[in-house]
């Protein structure tokens, strides 16, 4: 186990370029975001529970073959498009725009992705959340969500207990929000938590800071942040508790 830092009382912005860690497999792309490098002398690539957020594209007529995980949630955020999964448990699952998918890999869980031939090109986010312990009992969550409301948060995954419609095996929430050009939100916080902006289409005002295309920002401190969009924009956020217990066993998400 490992213990991350305790949060700031001072607020403090910490912005982040688009990632320069990437991986080409022809019709299947990933580009890797780590949280925890947004802070100067973190010793961690993650941030507490949340190890990192993964821009994936699949071209039309992509087949991931079956794989396992262990030790790691992974959230399959799908704005557009869909996202075909199966796995030894006898599931055939879609992810779209109207569904999240949380695998909880736990001692371990085996599937596969596809998307086909007549589907659209697939850009989505997957998220590797660190779980608190190991060798859990795996499970996986395919939900509908609520639609979303324009310039409003959308609570989509929390910690366990929480009123968000699928959940993680730690402390970390997360929400969603598509904001029109000139209108103005709150980032979602919570008391001696962090927030971890990240931005999904569109430009954005944090703050003073402003943040463009895949661009994020980690927010420690517990003052409340105002963001803007400076054109229609698609965010999302995590509030994360910096002080959870940790596992780094994850097949990806370490």
């Amino acid at each position: 186990m490992d213990d991350s830092p305790s949060a700031q009382t001072q607020r403090c912005i910490h912005t982040a370029p688009r990632t320069d860690v990437s991986q080409d497999q022809g019709k299947f792309r990933i580009h890797l975001n780590f949280p925890g490098r947004a802070v100067p002398d973190h010793d961690d690539h993650g941030y507490g529970p949340l190890a990192t957020v993964v821009e994936s594209f699949m071209d039309p007529g992509t087949l991931i073959r079956m794989h396992q995980h262990r030790n790691e949630d992974i959230i399959s955020w799908v704005p557009n498009g869909v996202m075909r999964h199966d796995d030894r448990q006898g599931n055939n699952l879609v992810t779209d725009a109207e569904h999240l998918m949380v695998m909880n890999a736990g001692s371990g869980f085996w599937h596969a992705e596809e998307t086909l031939a007549n589907d659209p090109p697939l850009r989505m986010l997957q998220i590797f959340v660190r779980p608190h312990s190991l060798d859990l009992e795996p499970d996986i969550q395919h939900e509908p969500i609520p639609d979303p409301v324009t310039n409003e948060w959308r609570h989509l995954f929390g910690p366990e207990g929480t009123d968000a419609p699928l959940f993680v095996r730690n402390d970390v929430d997360f929400y969603d929000c598509r904001l029109t050009a000139g209108a103005t939100t709150t980032l979602p916080s919570r008391s001696d938590w962090d927030t971890y902006l990240y931005v999904f289409d569109g430009v954005i005002d944090v703050g003073e800071e402003s943040l463009g295309y895949t661009e994020s920002a980690l927010v420690t401190g517990d003052s409340d942040v105002t963001v803007t969009a400076t054109e229609d924009s698609t965010i999302v956020a995590f509030t994360i508790n910096p002080d959870a217990p940790i596992t780094r066993q994850g097949t990806i998400g370490r």
